[in-house]
């Protein structure tokens, strides 16, 4: 198990935004490919505290991340799964990591984890002097958004380092909620 707090500032794009992004940043057009499944509890029990439950799914292999909300970020809880560690979360809800499951303690669930969909996405990063440049293309729930994400250390540098990046390129900010927020907000309109 690791931890790490997650410092970053997020943007909704539309289409030629995005695109005018990944020509000025990523004119190779290279990008990664990952996915996110998402669990909570039937009546969204985590998402009631303001925390998430996701299983990421890239070349690399399958981590299990618990989100929850601190100061001026998430804190982060990530514990690597075999194949058979996320087949029992898919199937019967079940995680077998002690950590994880001292880390969901504190929610007092009433009901079993469910699995509640999939957001597949198109990843391009690139590294900047003020920070970690994400642009994502996501699909979930009979949707595709796009959005800019940009990572730091430091949230008053970072802050004032993302209104530069957005003003330069003439993007408008936009309140913009996490990927799990949006898929789960999306998710509660179908049930």
């Amino acid at each position: 198990m690791r931890q790490e707090m997650e410092i970053e500032f997020k943007n909704l794009l539309i289409e030629t935004e995005y695109t005018k992004l990944m020509e000025r940043y990523n004119p190779s057009g290279e990008s990664v490919w990952q996915a996110n499944d998402y669990f909570d509890t039937p009546d969204f029990e985590l998402r009631s505290h303001g925390a998430a439950l996701r299983i990421r799914e890239k070349k690399a292999g399958l981590v299990l991340t618990l989100k929850e909300p601190k100061e001026d970020g998430l804190l982060e809880t990530h514990v690597t799964l075999s194949e058979k560690e996320a087949e029992d979360l898919f199937q019967y809800g079940l995680i077998h990591s002690a950590e994880m499951n001292q880390q969901l303690e504190k929610f007092k669930l009433t009901a079993s984890l469910e699995h509640l969909g999939r957001l597949e996405t198109k990843r391009f990063e690139k590294q900047l002097t003020s920070g970690l440049l994400v642009l994502d293309q996501s699909m979930y729930l009979g949707t595709t958004d796009y959005e800019l994400e940009f990572e730091v250390a430091d949230y008053a540098a970072g802050k004032k380092a993302f209104e530069e990046l957005l003003q330069n390129n003439s993007i408008p900010h936009r309140e913009t909620k996490n990927k799990i927020v949006r898929f789960m907000d999306r998710k509660a309109l179908t049930r």
